[in-house]
């Protein structure tokens, strides 16, 4: 049976070859419904003349239209695009739109063909719009079926990961990202051209689809929290990559934020915020929801480094309810306050969900926390510390006196109400002990006339007799001279411990003011020590200053011979 419109498409697909139309080529092999009507009339005349039983003609009939590409010097490699056509009708013609995991295999599949297309040394380039247009498709399906568990709870295990106790499942999404990863690979390894990756100011070749489809790449990455393999693709940007200002700008506020995101998550924050603020001056100031994403991780870097948001960024449309989630907790390190700070970051606290849901309250928690100490300390100095004199006595700080002050504000914090243990529902001001993941109380049984039964708490067995389950873990002076040497290690403070008079002694007082000396601006110390160099991003400083690295071409046309001299 004939199929006359069919005919004519591969005609015109023929004819877009030719001209190397890559981005007309795309706007013929669409697959996203609502379809047009001459696309239906295609998908009729398939199922007539070209049903599944007859898949023999139908690769029969793409190979006949296309011609032979004459620069290929790779058998099979045309071949491969012809493949890809056939995958493309066969899509059309069975593709089913209400079953989203089959089309989500059948799309798989499709993409996978491109890539083989993309392969091709001379025509890939011309196929690259399409499979980028596909890896778009494929990762916004993979991310709405992560959020319908009812259709995937039934699929089984698509692929293993080693063996025996460290089997580990890949899941969708992160299939999607390995397709479209090996799409990005292509794109990276482009070999045509001057070996520089750039022509008249622009990048040449399939290289044009680096960091769209590495974008693709880390967003299923980061939802599927795989962040090793997004490590991978930094790694590879870093090394053979075009700078990234020749690309778009939106691709580069994407890179950038998920580079920031990347460096937080590996706690090089100075690096972080190095990322997301030049992904934050570059977005637009009218895409609020992306500005808010990257501002959300901005301000947590830059309060680790000791800088807080100022009262202009916060009226910022994008910043809108970040004074009551970063607020508070600034004003605790401003002031000292220890307790409140910990209740604040509390698990059981409003506040946590918000931060946990964007994977930054662990980090806050444990690097703002050395903040607080070194606002204590200072606030403890400038009360009772020794200022020095006319002698040659140093400035110095009685650490006792740090040590009261923190046991009382520990003592004075907001109560924390312990809802995980069902049995106690009292409040308690008191840290908890280091090892109270191992010390829960056993159920209690009352009595009918009111008394409880309640047997005593729980011990592990390795812990029996080393931990009391009834009191809160105190403060101790080693644990105060062990932070202030901390402090001090990481050139927070500047001076010395000493154990024997517990005294915590300022040097370089008598060439600056006293506070200045001992207790340095904590931003300017961390960015003094940091390199401003930032793995993963290629400035065209970078690749100005890089000799030869993988993938450079070095052409030696025209090179003397060794020895020869020079005229």
């Amino acid at each position: 049976m004939s199929a006359p419109t069919i005919d004519r498409f591969l005609k015109e697909i023929a004819r877009i070859l030719r001209e190397r139309n890559g981005a007309q080529l795309q706007d013929y092999l669409i697959l996203e419904p609502p379809l047009p009507a001459l696309y239906m009339t295609i998908v009729s005349e398939l199922h007539q003349s070209f049903p599944i039983f007859n898949q023999g003609a139908l690769e029969a009939k793409c190979n006949e239209v296309l011609p032979p590409e004459p620069d290929s010097n790779e058998s099979g490699s045309w071949t491969s695009f012809a493949f890809f056509l056939m995958q493309y009708f066969v899509f059309l013609r069975d593709v089913n739109p209400e079953q989203l995991v089959e089309t989500h295999d059948m799309l798989k599949s499709l993409l996978n063909q491109g890539i083989l297309a993309l392969s091709d040394p001379s025509m890939g380039v011309v196929v690259l719009p399409t499979v980028m247009s596909l890896s778009r498709t494929l990762a916004r399906l993979a991310i709405g079926l992560e959020k319908r568990p009812d259709l995937v709870a039934n699929l089984k295990r698509e692929s293993t990961l080693g063996t025996g106790e460290t089997e580990e499942r890949v899941t969708l999404i992160e299939s999607s990202a390995n397709v479209i990863r090996e799409a990005f690979k292509k794109c990276l390894s482009e070999r045509s051209g001057n070996g520089t990756g750039i022509e008249n100011g622009k990048p040449e070749g399939r290289r044009i689809g680096i960091y769209l489809l590495a974008n693709l790449c880390l967003k299923l990455f980061f939802r599927c929290r795989k962040l090793r393999n997004a490590e991978q693709i930094f790694g590879n940007i870093y090394q053979q990559s075009p700078p990234l200002s020749l690309f778009p700008k939106s691709q580069r506020v994407t890179f950038l934020y998920y580079l920031g995101r990347y460096l937080f998550a590996n706690n090089h924050f100075f690096r972080a915020q190095s990322a997301l603020q030049a992904s934050y001056d570059q977005c637009h100031s009218k895409c609020t929801s992306q500005r808010r994403l990257i501002l959300v991780y901005l301000i947590a870097s830059n309060l680790i480094l000791g800088r807080f948001p100022s009262e202009r960024l916060l009226q910022r449309p994008e910043a809108a309810g970040m004074r009551a989630r970063f607020g508070p907790i600034c004003q605790t390190i401003q002031r000292g306050d220890l307790a409140t700070f910990k209740y604040l970051l509390d698990f059981e606290n409003e506040n946590a969900s918000w931060f946990l849901q964007h994977r930054i309250l662990l980090q806050i928690q444990n690097r703002c926390e050395v903040l607080v100490w070194r606002t204590l300390a200072r606030k403890t100095f400038i009360l009772s510390g020794f200022k020095g004199d006319s002698s040659k006595r140093a400035p110095s700080l009685d650490l006792n006196d740090l040590l009261d002050l923190a046991t009382f504000l520990e003592q004075r914090a907001p109560p924390i109400t312990d809802t995980k243990d069902t049995n106690r529902n009292t409040p308690t001001s008191k840290r908890s002990h280091t090892n109270s993941i191992f010390v829960f109380a056993e159920p209690s049984n009352e009595s009918p006339n009111g008394t409880s039964n309640r047997r005593p708490s729980y011990v592990d067995p390795d812990l029996d007799g080393e931990v009391d389950a009834s009191e809160p873990e105190s403060l101790t002076m080693d644990e105060i001279e062990s932070i202030i040497a901390s402090l001090v290690d990481q050139g927070l403070l500047h001076g010395f411990v000493s154990h024997k008079q517990s005294r915590f002694a300022i040097t370089g007082a008598k060439s600056k003011p006293v506070l200045e000396a001992g207790f340095p601006n904590v931003w300017e110390t961390i960015r003094s020590k940091a390199d401003n160099e930032v793995p993963g991003w290629v400035t065209d400083e970078k690749r100005m200053n890089s000799g030869p690295g993988p993938g450079t071409v070095v052409r030696l046309t025209g090179a003397r011979p060794v020895g020869a001299i020079s005229t």
